[in-house]
């Protein structure tokens, strides 16, 4: 039996958003690792204040590419500057349609000179993967898909640990016995840990300091044994999966945009390509604002603020596109801060609200009208709210102005778009993108 594509969800669904919107849709959190340690509010204070344990082994999707066209075939399908690109550096990956639009990005390491690691949510893997095979670059690919999908079971082929927070590199000093190499922001460095050889990727979560550390699954056991041994004095907490899917939220990043590629003719045959039951047919759409086209939940990389990747000195697949938009209105990626007590009105329904976190598309109003969508909306314990990224219009994008959120489910295709469906609202209002100072200000300097 052949298995479906998306083409044939979409076909059977009549539409996209027939296939892709669920009202009351459960948000996305990680698999394997518990949803809870000590509980949110304890591991999110931990990279506020401490120390912190994130374990990304089991929901990383991994692509190795290598071979001689393997930089040319992610340049010309990726908008970055390849030019300066380190062995040992990794880079956010920005794959973009022949529109412009986002594909996904991911992170992008480069291993060799004709090899590199492309991990994270597994659009911009497919797209690498299929355009290689129809243009016949000489490249192959090993996959290792997330641990809920690894056919048969099994373990990873890699580790990868988190640690982060104010007390980050003192625990990581008490491991390896003194500082790691000094190593510039998004680079990699060799480690060995009494006798075990790995990486250590330098970045930060929520602007506050930290390091990835990535290596053969051999030797994870012992790698996590010896973080919470010397993080045990330090107070090193485990963040769980709930926890985990918020420091996005602070630091600006918008997860899983949707990709650009549903309605586009000259793009059936790659969604014929594209399995049914994967990210691109999966990911479901919800929330208050609602739209029959799915262009309208497209996203182009400025919006995301990744105008500063778009490297314009080589042709790349969609960079007319992205040279037209470059000047042209587009919406600015915001925070928007919750009003407390709207939160505990309407979400709670009492005092505590507890864990909030959604991915869908809520509708940001003033008088005007609509004026944009949230991405992403989280609990921030230590802030005292919740806060959501969002892309608003440019024009009420301004820090201190007041806005509403639209909180419910529109029932999607039937109902009015623009129908008023009695749903309460949330004061909130505009500040910038990432929300924390430092994540905003230094968080690449190094």
């Amino acid at each position: 039996m052949a298995i479906p594509s998306l083409q044939d969800g979409i076909d059977k669904a009549g539409s996209p958003i027939g296939l892709l919107w669920q009202p009351n849709a459960e948000p996305w959190t990680p698999e394997v690792v518990e949803r809870e340690y000590v509980g949110w509010r304890q591991e999110q204070a931990a990279w506020h204040e401490g120390v912190a344990l994130l374990n990304l082994s089991h929901h990383m999707y991994d692509l190795w590419i290598e071979g001689p066209d393997a930089t040319r075939v992610l340049a010309e399908y990726g908008a970055n500057n390849f030019e300066k690109f380190a062995i040992g550096q990794a880079k956010q990956y920005v794959p973009v349609t022949r529109d412009g639009k986002i594909v996904t990005d991911g992170i992008l390491l480069r291993r060799a000179e004709n090899k590199y690691l492309l991990s994270g949510v597994p659009a911009a893997q497919h797209w690498v993967q299929y355009h290689a095979e129809k243009g016949g670059y000489d490249v192959g690919f090993e996959t290792d898909t997330s641990s809920a999908f690894r056919p048969g079971g099994g373990d990873p082929k890699l580790f990868r640990y988190q640690i982060q927070g104010p007390l980050a590199l003192e625990l990581i000093e008490n491991v390896f016995g003194g500082p790691l190499p000094e190593t510039k922001f998004f680079h990699s460095t060799p480690v060995t840990l009494h006798g075990r050889d790995f990486e250590a990727l330098r970045h930060g979560m929520a602007g506050q300091a930290g390091y990835e550390f990535i290596g053969p699954w051999e030797h994870a056991g012992y790698v996590h044994e010896a973080f919470l041994k010397a993080g045990e004095p330090l107070g090193l907490v485990q963040v769980g999966a709930l926890a985990y899917t918020t420091p996005s939220v602070e630091s600006g990043w918008i997860p899983s945009p949707v990709p650009g590629i549903y309605g586009d003719p000259e793009l059936a045959e790659y969604r014929a390509w594209l399995p049914l039951f994967g990210i691109e047919g999966k990911r479901p759409l919800n929330g208050s604002y609602f739209s029959e086209n799915i262009e309208d939940f497209y996203v182009s990389p400025y919006e995301l603020g990744y105008g500063r990747l778009i490297h314009f000195g080589h042709d790349f697949h969609g960079r007319d596109a992205l040279l037209k938009a470059k000047d042209e209105p587009r919406r600015t990626k915001v925070t928007l801060v919750f009003d407390a007590d709207d939160v505990r009105r309407v979400v709670g329904g009492g005092e505590d609200p507890g864990f909030v976190l959604t991915y869908a598309r809520h509708r940001v109003e003033t008088s005007a009208g609509l004026v944009g969508t949230t991405m992403q909306t989280a609990s921030i314990d230590p802030v005292g709210t919740v806060l959501a990224q969002t892309l608003i219009d440019s024009a009420h994008a301004e820090p201190g102005t007041e806005v509403t959120v639209v909180w419910g489910e529109h029932p999607g295709p039937g109902t009015d778009p623009e129908a008023d469906l009695g749903f309460p609202r949330i004061r909130a209002t505009v500040q910038a993108s990432p929300f924390d100072r430092h994540a905003r200000t230094e968080y690449r300097r190094g």
